[in-house]
């Protein structure tokens, strides 16, 4: 079973092409043929779930001028220059100046080479997609701008440059999203995790995202309203989705227990009304709570119905990590999964190191049906209760960390593994055999040398060049501790 996202990513995306008005009056017919590749170009990019608009072809620096001002007002998050055909830079140098989004160019020729038997210069104009490109990125940089990046190929049959407009179409998802988060906050840092303290103004400066301070008495007047139908409800949904079977062979491990199950079940739905209520797109927590008290009962519960939210697109972290979440919200957003995540023992025989947590968790990338345990005790922390276990799908791996720099500064730390087969330990928590190049020791000591935090997202594929993109548009620093 797959836990359906709550609200679709989505994501506004600005189309304009570049062309030399110079062309129009000497070749007949070939400005309707820069609109149709243009339209081919808008076409592509609609696939993918997102708000396009197309603001035409632009020929001149008269145009380009005029344009700002839509671009401005479009609210965007993304924009693709389509490189139709040879254009000078002043189509492209206010633009570049004026707009503070991605601007990612477009040079798709629609032929893979010219029939050189029977070129003509009409022809070449009709490919010359690439032509502008040293041109535009040259007047970019002049304007103080990082270059911008380019997608090269052609517009049809070309799979490669298919990859890239999607990959940016999933880029501009995260930006809409976490630009516009509103995300929860309660409790504190889990005492002592002098690494996970973090300042949500920053967050706000770094992102533009949110943070909304609660109270946890705002989810516990939530729990009391909760009642014996809802409570049902949401037992059936929890037992459809987990399997429930006996301990194994950690004593703190036993049988879901009934009682466990009623409480996992009035937290989930407690968990949706607070959401619902504080208007969130994600929550950080961590809160104790007088032993033996009604709220100590409720904050101790939580897993489950955070781990239903996080693969409904909704990531949840504990021990109240912000940056983690951070993190988790990039990788659900690019639909990659975002478990919450740390290193666990290393395996020395094998080669790999354990990578896992005792939750929240992506159930949709879990290798199989999920299980639940109840737990005796959570391991440091108070209270007992049920606790999903799995492992992630087999395959590629992308694990981010956002750290902190001694400058104060958010660090992307980043590193692509596999997740193979083979058991992991019974314990009521995610474990995954995770593998990185070159070896297990020396790729450890690269990821601890970046100053990344002990807590990381976990997600399914290789992405980190595609988060080290979001990295760079949002002017943090990032490092790659595998595959350099």
């Amino acid at each position: 079973m797959r836990i359906e996202r709550r609200k679709a990513r989505s994501a506004r995306i600005g189309v304009f092409g570049v062309g030399h008005q110079a062309y129009w009056p000497q070749f007949e017919g070939l400005q309707d043929e820069m609109h149709r590749k243009l339209d081919v170009f808008i076409g592509k990019v609609e696939k993918h779930g997102v708000e396009v608009i197309n603001f035409g072809l632009i020929d001149d620096a008269h145009g380009a001028y005029g344009l700002v001002p839509e671009l401005k007002a479009a609210g965007l998050d993304l924009i693709f220059c389509d490189m139709v055909t040879y254009a000078t830079s002043s189509t492209f140098g206010k633009i570049i100046r004026e707009i503070d989004i991605p601007i990612v160019l477009v040079a798709l020729q629609p032929q893979k080479a010219l029939d050189y038997s029977k070129a003509s210069t009409y022809m070449q104009l009709l490919n010359d997609d690439f032509c502008a490109v040293p041109e535009f990125i040259g007047v970019a940089i002049r304007m103080g701008k990082p270059p911008p990046e380019v997608i090269i190929g052609t517009l049809y049959d070309d799979p490669d440059a298919d990859a890239e407009i999607e990959e940016w179409c999933n880029i501009a998802k995260v930006l809409h999203d976490l630009r516009n988060a509103r995300i929860g906050h309660f409790g504190h840092v889990l005492e002592s995790m002098l690494d996970m303290h973090s300042d949500p103004t920053a967050l706000t400066a770094a992102f533009g995202c949110h943070i909304v301070q609660t109270e946890p008495d705002d989810l516990l007047s939530q729990y009391r309203t909760v009642s014996d139908r809802e409570i049902k409800e949401k037992e059936a949904e929890i037992l459809a989705m987990f399997d429930t079977p006996d301990p194994k062979s950690d004593p703190v491990t036993q049988k879901l227990k009934q009682e466990d199950l009623r409480l996992a079940a009035k937290a989930a739905v407690a968990l949706e009304k607070f959401i619902a209520a504080k208007d969130l797109d994600g929550l950080a927590y961590y809160y104790e709570a007088e032993q033996g008290c009604e709220m100590r009962q409720l904050v101790t519960n939580l897993t489950v119905g955070n781990s239903l939210l996080t693969a409904a697109g909704f990531p949840m972290c504990g021990e109240s990590d912000l940056k983690t979440l951070i993190a988790m919200f990039i990788m659900d957003r690019l639909d990659i999964g975002g478990s919450f995540a740390e290193f666990h023992p290393i395996d020395f025989n094998e080669g790999f190191v354990l990578v896992g947590h005792d939750g929240p968790h992506h159930i949709n990338i879990a290798d199989s049906k999920p299980v639940l345990r109840s737990l005796t005790k959570y391991h440091g922390k108070p209270g007992s209760g049920a606790s999903v276990e799995f492992k992630i799908k087999e395959g590629p791996i992308t694990i981010l960390s956002i750290g902190q720099t001694g400058a104060g500064r958010l660090k992307f730390v980043l590193a692509e593994g596999e997740s193979v087969h083979g058991p992991v330990p019974p314990t009521g928590n995610t474990n995954t055999r995770g593998y990185f190049q070159p070896d297990v020791k020396t790729f450890l000591k690269k990821w601890v040398a970046e100053g990344p935090t002990h807590h990381f997202a976990l997600g399914v594929g290789h992405h980190a060049q595609t988060i080290r993109k979001i990295a760079d548009i949002f002017n943090i620093e990032s490092a790659i501790t595998t595959g350099e």
